[in-house]
This record gives structure tokens, C-alpha cells and sequence, in this order.
């Protein structure tokens, strides 16, 4: 499955920054849609010997070699449960395509700049080391990842 969100517009009228929203062990996350190249299903990631532990491995999209990073391991969670098949937020830094290896990819979504603050002082500091900041939805916070911080993976930028 291939979703190409590259033609969405990147903010809406009326102050509307718009995210592709996703999940990382049971954490609802937003990246911004302009950040975002392809959602992909379940790939076959091929291990790369000696990489960091936060690298999966690699997988081929179209044909180009992708890094794909463990989004679980970034962050220091646990392991996703067994059998459980990442879905793949594609990326570019540096040049480079990565896939962001996520539990969940939802929906795009629009929220309102106004509403957009700070992150709280009790967000964990492993996911505020990666986070920009957060929205309050309903039931639930948003955390808005920083994808150049989440793939600056050789302790750049």
C-alpha cells in the first residue's frame, strides 16, 4: 500500500497547519504533511549489519535504497508485540529517504496554529527531545515530531 501525500497542500486556510497523524506505541504523533513523501504497509526490511540499534534496516522503494528507522527504538520504548507489521512514513534529510517505521498511520489533519503550545514540562524527555510541541485533542495530546531531529541520527543537528 503506497499513499502519496505530496500534492496536499501543506497549510490550509484560516491558520490550519496540517499533519499526517500517526501512532507509536499507543502515543498519537503528528508530522507535518510537508515532511512526508509516501506511506507505505508492511515491507520487507533487509537488517544491516553494525547499524545503531534505532535502524531497522533498509527496505526499496521504486527502486532506491531507503534507511528505514525504528521509531520505537528512537524514542526508547518497548518492542512493538510480536507480529505486529510497522507501517513506513517516508521522509527525506539530507538528500536521503527514510522510513520512519510507525504502529499506526491515521489520517491528515488539520489543527489550528493558535492552538498549537509548547510541550508540557511532564512530557517524557525521550519524546521531547524529538518533539516541536503538542495540540490537546479531545481525549488526548498530539505530539508533533521533529523529523530532522529524529533522523539526525550521528548526533547532528
Amino acid at each position: 500500500m503506497t499513499v502519496d501525500v505530496l500534492e496536499r497542500p501543506e497549510a490550509a486556510t484560516d491558520g490550519e497547519l496540517m499533519f499526517v497523524t500517526l501512532t507509536v506505541a499507543g502515543q498519537p504523533c503528528g508530522i507535518p504533511v510537508a515532511s512526508v513523501r509516501d506511506i507505505l504497509g508492511g515491507q520487507t526490511i533487509t537488517r544491516i549489519p553494525l547499524a545503531p540499534p534505532e535502524i531497522a534496516g533498509s527496505l526499496n522503494l521504486r527502486g532506491r535504497i531507503v534507511t528505514a528507522v525504528d521509531l520505537r527504538r528512537r524514542l526508547n520504548l518497548p518492542a512493538a508485540p510480536e507480529g505486529q507489521t510497522p507501517m513506513s512514513v517516508v521522509a527525506e534529510h539530507g538528500g536521503e529517504l527514510y522510513a520512519l517505521l510507525v504502529d499506526q498511520v491515521s489520517e491528515v489533519m488539520g489543527l489550528k496554529a493558535r492552538d498549537f503550545e509548547d510541550n508540557p514540562p511532564t512530557l517524557d524527555q525521550a519524546w521531547a527531545a524529538f518533539s516541536t510541541g503538542i495540540y490537546r485533542l479531545d481525549d488526548r495530546l498530539l505530539v508533533v515530531l521533529d523529523v530532522s531531529k529524529l533522523l539526525a541520527l550521528s548526533g547532528e543537528g
